[in-house]
């Protein structure tokens, strides 16, 4: 493998790709995507793993930091990608299907076989595609576990929306704008029967308070517990508040959804 050479843009995008898409706790040469990408790239396993850390101490999310040798294109990278998620995520995603020789239909896992040809088909696919690479942030993000539960079946978890999607464009992928749950409980909180304080504690509405208790202790179980965290990409405060004061639904005790 070449070894010392200069990363350029091209190799920096599908790295935030892998960063932003594999658990904070695999940021390690072991990593079997972190050693598939190293010999796609022609670079050591350490070499991609060590840039990795370096985004780890760029990201603002964490409370903790990397790496601390990071050049000037890998913050013009990171900030590209940050501030323009619609177009970055995509863009990383059609990189890493080319270095497996993959059609991107079949790379995402989305399904491409109705759709018509032209720019409605573009449109459409780059949607999907982005609502999947989304569902794969937000997943390893929180460990493939529901934020309040712990449920561990991938196939019953939901990558949820604080904000939602057709509100606000610009924070459509951002990873802070996203929660893990599973599908009773993402439901529930895109119909705004339950949310989130600031504290990240669950909210209940009174909906759902007046109900009969033992027919819904799978939400009254969780009321005022605070949610399962992540490492990175915490979910964004001013989103939740978005959330409370605009999609949840009830007659609540303002208190609640204070800053204490």
């Amino acid at each position: 493998m070449t070894k010392g050479k200069a990363w350029t843009r091209s190799e920096l995008i599908l790295a935030v790709n892998l960063y932003c898409k594999i658990p904070f706790g695999k940021i390690d040469m072991k990593t079997p995507e972190v050693i598939q990408l190293a010999q796609r790239l022609d670079r050591t396993p350490g070499s991609i793993s060590y840039k990795l850390a370096n985004f780890a101490s760029i990201d603002p999310t964490l409370p903790r930091k990397g790496a601390s040798n990071v050049s000037r294109l890998d913050i013009e990278v990171w900030q590209e990608f940050f501030d323009n998620w619609d177009d970055l995520a995509f863009e990383s995603e059609k990189k890493a299907a080319e270095i497996q020789n993959v059609p991107l239909d079949k790379f995402t896992g989305i399904d491409t076989g109705n759709l018509p040809i032209g720019e409605t088909r573009e449109r459409t696919v780059k949607v999907r595609v982005n609502q999947q690479f989304f569902r794969k942030m937000i997943l390893s993000t929180y460990d493939y576990r529901c934020c309040i539960t712990g449920l561990p079946i991938e196939d019953l978890l939901v990558a949820s929306h604080i904000i939602p999607w057709s509100k606000d464009k610009k924070n459509r992928l951002n990873p802070s704008n996203g929660l893990c749950l599973n599908a009773l409980h993402d439901r529930a909180f895109d119909k705004g029967l339950i949310s989130f304080s600031d504290q990240y504690e669950m909210l209940i509405a009174e909906r759902i308070k007046k109900s009969e208790p033992e027919k819904v202790d799978f939400f009254l179980r969780y009321h005022k517990q605070k949610i399962d965290l992540p490492k990175r990409f915490l979910p964004n405060k001013d989103f939740l508040a978005y959330h409370r004061n605009n999609i949840f639904k009830a007659e609540i005790n303002k208190n609640e959804t204070k800053s204490k």
